[in-house]
């Protein structure tokens, strides 16, 4: 495992948006699908738990609760049945690239607007 785990990693963690949490999952996504296309079946596992474990922690974030924490597990049952499961929603992975994508795009902006304002 990575070691995004630890105490002090899920502390910096959970001082981060959602938006910003969701991004930097979508960022390893990515990883996955790009190496998933290249055949690389251990860099592509290795970006798939990383991505679990950014999941895990978003996902017991105490912010995040009700409809916000379901989506959350939701996303983490499509995204396993997608590229472990047999895919049973039918679901491509670049719906995945998408779907996190907005939030990158999301966080960038509030960080952005957060800047001018200072």
């Amino acid at each position: 495992m990575s070691g995004f785990s630890n105490e002090s990693f899920a502390k910096r963690w959970r001082a981060f948006s959602l938006m910003e949490q969701l991004g930097n999952i979508g960022s390893e996504v990515d990883r996955l699908i790009s190496w998933k296309r290249k055949n690389n079946d251990e860099f592509a596992r290795n970006a798939f738990y990383r991505a679990l474990e950014l999941l895990d922690l978003t996902i017991d974030d105490p912010r995040w609760r009700g409809a916000k924490r379901k989506e959350l597990t939701r996303v983490r049952e499509v995204l396993c049945d997608t590229f472990v499961g047999d895919n049973v929603y039918n679901t491509p992975p670049e719906f995945f690239s998408k779907y996190f994508f907005s939030f990158a795009l999301a966080a960038r902006r509030d960080r952005d607007k957060s800047e001018h304002h200072d």
